[in-house]
């Protein structure tokens, strides 16, 4: 029969992997609390549906800071709304607004009527802290003594918008009546900016803010551009568009993993030494 020999295992040896094995869950574990990547913009609207009451919100989910912007809720179905689609009875909204701090923050009017291809338009007011807000709406549909109500919520993140601002100067004799600037980010259309009529030989300063929690980390271009409609206008660089750069840091480093391996190594070198020198005062002294 065949004899196999199995190496006698060092108690230090068998403490070491231990040590390892507690050393991987433990960074496995300090992995798991380090952020997957940037936190994902919200959706642009939010639909609810409970029984026969349907009811929903559209609007910006990224507001710059003391920025004004319209949402609009629409509703329908309930007691208020016969079989055959006609509006018998009431559907009404209340909106109301939280975060954690309020001051210049605003929705109006808090509650209206929802007609029938005519939805509530409240004003919702950033106000002037980066923060995330809370729209709550409940949606109530009313006929005689019969209701039916829904609630949802909407976040929206108000932010420091990224900004330009650029001088055209109009250096005719005669006026140019009032017309709209493109704005471009890195290629793409992402608004216009309203000039009013210009008076011969005069000037306008124009700005235009761009709010979003998504843009990459590097170098990114606005392009503002005239057209080729508007007679002798021209930026203040004596051209028909104007663009400039800025730059957008990356997030800032980590060093939880690091500071967690660092700790895993010291303890594991302890753990190792502690188990040699052990090792050592149990041997028997030779003879």
């Amino acid at each position: 029969m065949a004899v196999v020999a199995y190496p006698e295992v060092d108690p230090a040896v068998t403490r070491s992997a231990w040590v390892v094995a507690v050393a991987l869950v433990l960074l496995a574990s300090a992995l798991g609390t380090i952020p997957a990547g940037a936190r994902a913009t919200p959706s642009a609207s939010f639909a609810a549906d409970v029984g026969t009451v349907r009811g929903n919100i559209t609007g910006p989910s990224v507001l710059g800071i003391n920025a004004n912007q319209r949402y609009l809720i629409q509703a329908t179905g309930g007691p208020a709304v016969a079989a055959n689609g006609t509006m018998v009875g009431n559907i009404t909204y209340d909106a109301s607004v939280s975060g954690a701090d309020l001051t210049g923050v605003q929705i109006t009017p808090t509650s209206s009527a929802i007609l029938v291809g005519t939805p509530g338009r409240p004003l919702l007011q950033a106000g002037a802290v980066p923060q995330v807000l809370t729209i709550s709406v409940e949606i109530m549909s009313v006929y005689r003594t019969q209701n039916a109500s829904i609630n949802f919520t909407y976040t929206v993140d108000v932010v420091q918008p990224y900004s330009v601002a650029a001088t055209i100067v109009n250096p005719d004799n005669t006026s140019v009546a009032s017309f709209r600037v493109l704005v471009s980010l890195d290629g793409t259309p992402v608004g216009n900016v309203s000039v009013p009529t210009m008076l011969p030989h005069s000037d306008y300063n124009l700005s235009f803010q761009y709010a979003t929690v998504g843009l990459a980390s590097g170098w990114h271009t606005f392009t503002l551009s005239l057209g080729s409609s508007h007679g002798l206008l021209r930026f203040a660089n004596g051209a028909t568009e104007y663009s400039a750069q800025f730059y957008v840091p990356g997030p800032a480093p980590s060093y939880t993993l690091w500071y967690v391996i660092g700790v895993l190594a010291f303890v594991g070198v302890l753990f190792i030494f502690g188990a040699r020198l052990g090792a050592r005062r149990r041997s028997p002294t030779r003879k």
